[in-house]
């Protein structure tokens, strides 16, 4: 006879919602905040702010699924616990292959403190990161140093170094290609980074000696004198923080680590700051400024140095294999049916929420179309207000009025979505329904909109990257991929017939790379030749460009730096408005005009709030002006 506490009409529990429950209490535990926020997902692992997004465990679960779920949690905990973002920001290098070796040694270094104080604590963090070279299988069986991302073989020398713990077997082949390179370069520097483990900023420091041995420093080395000054205003904001009760955190300026509690040495869980997939020990830059206590200003590095060549030098192996095709080319009416079927059910009870949302927008873009009339004309419209002039004296002239257009409707709004395999699953079905359901809104108003899409045609470069071979492998190729811009619905193409043509983001094989500073540029040309008076480009993307045969065989920046330039050219110099809108990824490092979300599901209201707040301004482009290099934007 089996006894059970339900109450009567309760529903029974999951199996997993007791260990979720202790994952979340070790994370906020650890970390020592309680207002941490942990929900779980099938989306990325992610840490922004106050919000923590693990793994969604398995129905079936077996101890190596809780050892990486525990070590996804651990890897939070531990950076909300012992890592101070702006001391981070503040020595961090404007080189952006620089930058990924920075923030992937500053996670192996958290991760350390952890691993070094708590045996269980190591052993689930080998688990996750274990897991995470395996997924793919993409790192197991490389044979070109090219292919081993250089930030991820130093984060795990690093780990190496401060734990005693050997690479992952997974990750092997990529510290293997590295460890001749790295160890004949910088190993008196790491060597040296274990005196300086519970500094944070000392251990920064430090990581910018090792980053010169390499040959990856900045140009301008920093200002001691600037340090000084700033850790003397760092430690006067410290001490006012201190006398509001926080007394737990000891941020003076010299230490941003904060002592584990031994009371909670079996229950430190560390979660994935980035996507499963990335690269070992890298937080997402997104993360470390959402959780800033400065995250309501939206901070962006320095901008590239007026000597970085930053457009000129970019270039395309061959654009003999590109495509823009239209999204029914790409599949046939029945599939396209069907693939919409599939999308409508998979966010049925968001289209009731966006709706909502869309619906409130359409109400205020509406209370902005005022009409405007022109009175006593000579013809037109009968004005019947002024028809008791006649009456009174019959020799007074008919009274005709016209109604004026507005500036409102003469606009034209282009929704230019990521396509990468990064946004599979929960982002990209959001995304679409979005899109839909605000191109049907906007349509209401009289806006005009286009609905774009980028990606690339194959993995790891395609027929570009075969020519490429074939002649002999030329140095620097420039872009080695084959581009797919997708036009789901063109600005002149109504709603109802290119409602179908969303369904093709659901389709198996669709997301692959992404290449965003050409896919900008080719959206920002189309709007350019729109006839429109008030152009609008919002760009909805989950991560910086990635492409890993161009990356492979150029400067780790190469795309990045492209995209730079891109934006650059649109904020300053075009009369389109720009606006961006990242899923979990910080795109106010790059844009002007952006905001950073953590979830997908708020993707809808952001929209319709910032489409809102742009047709809520006087018209016209925000002014724009250009900012020193160096500075803050």
């Amino acid at each position: 006879m089996s006894i059970s506490n339900r109450k009567p009409g309760e529903k029974r529990e999951s199996v997993a919602e007791p260990l979720k429950r202790s994952v979340a209490g070790t994370l906020r535990a650890i970390a020592r905040k309680a207002e941490i926020e942990v929900t779980f997902a099938t989306d990325r692992p992610a840490l922004t702010g106050d919000k923590a997004r693990l793994p969604e465990p398995p129905r079936k679960l077996s101890p190596g699924d809780v050892a990486i779920l525990r070590g996804h949690a651990d890897s939070m905990a531990l950076r909300l616990a012992c890592h101070d973002n702006a001391v981070h920001r503040r020595l961090a290098p404007e080189n952006a292959a620089a930058r990924a070796v920075y923030d992937a040694v500053e996670q192996a270094r958290v991760e350390a403190i952890g691993s070094r104080r708590m045996a269980g604590v190591a052993g689930n963090l080998t688990a996750m990161l274990e897991d995470r070279y395996h997924r793919g299988g993409k790192y197991e069986e490389i044979t070109d140093r090219a292919d081993a991302p250089l930030e991820d073989a130093v984060a795990l020398m690093v780990r190496e170094r401060l734990t005693g713990q050997a690479p992952p077997q997974a990750a092997q082949r990529i510290v293997g290609l590295w460890r001749e390179f790295i160890e004949d370069r910088a190993g008196r520097n790491l060597d040296g980074l274990m005196g300086t483990i519970e500094d944070q900023r000392a251990f920064a420091r430090s990581v910018r000696d090792l980053l010169s041995s390499l040959d990856m420093a900045d140009e301008a080395p920093l200002d001691p004198d600037d340090e000084e000054n700033d850790d003397e205003n760092e430690a006067e904001s410290d001490e006012q923080q201190a006398g509001e009760g926080e007394a737990e955190q000891q941020s003076q300026g010299d230490r941003a680590e904060m002592e584990v509690s031994d009371e909670a040495s079996d229950e430190i869980e560390e979660g994935a700051t980035e996507a499963a997939d990335a690269p070992s020990g890298e937080l997402p830059e997104d993360a470390e400024d959402a959780d800033s206590e400065e995250a309501s200003e939206s901070w962006r590095p320095p901008g590239p140095r007026a000597n970085e060549p930053r457009g000129p030098d970019y270039k395309v192996f061959s654009q003999k294999y590109d495509e823009v095709i239209h999204a029914e080319d790409l599949c046939d009416a029945d599939e396209l049916a069907r693939l919409r079927s599939y999308l409508d059910k998979q966010l049925a009870h968001l289209q009731g929420v966006v709706g909502r949302l869309a619906n409130r927008l359409q109400r205020r873009l509406l209370a902005q179309q005022n009409r405007a009339w022109e009175f006593d004309l000579e013809e037109g419209q009968l004005d019947p207000a002024r028809l008791v002039r006649v009456v009174i004296d019959p020799h007074q002239p008919l009274s005709f009025k016209h109604e004026k257009d507005t500036n409102f409707r003469d606009t034209v709004v282009t929704l230019l979505l990521d396509n990468s395999g990064s946004m599979r699953g929960r982002p990209i079905t959001v995304a679409a329904t979005c899109a839909d359901i605000l191109a049907r809104t906007l349509e209401r108003c009289g806006v005009k909109v286009e609905i774009l899409g980028f990606t690339t045609r194959a993995w790891k470069g395609g027929q570009s990257r075969e020519a490429w071979l074939q002649s002999g492998k030329p140095p620097t190729p420039g872009r080695l991929n084959d581009l797919r811009h997708i036009v789901y619905k063109s600005a002149d193409a109504p709603w109802r017939r290119a409602r179908k043509n969303l369904g093709l983001m659901m389709r198996e094989g669709l997301l692959k790379e992404n290449i965003d500073g050409e896919a900008l540029d080719w959206a920002h040309k189309r709007l350019l030749g729109r006839p429109e008076q008030r152009r609008i480009l919002m760009v909805i993307s989950d991560g910086a460009p990635v492409d890993d045969s161009t990356l492979s065989v150029n400067p780790g920046n190469y795309l990045e730096r492209h995209l730079r330039y891109v934006i650059d050219e649109i904020e300053t110099r075009s009369p389109v408005e720009l606006l961006a809108i990242g899923i979990g990824h910080d795109v106010t490092r790059y844009y002007r005009r952006a905001v950073t979300i953590i979830d997908a599901e708020e993707l809808g209201g952001v929209m319709t709030e910032k489409l809102a707040e742009l047709f809520e301004e006087d018209g016209g482009p925000v002014p724009r002006r250009r900012m020193a290099a160096g500075g803050r934007r």
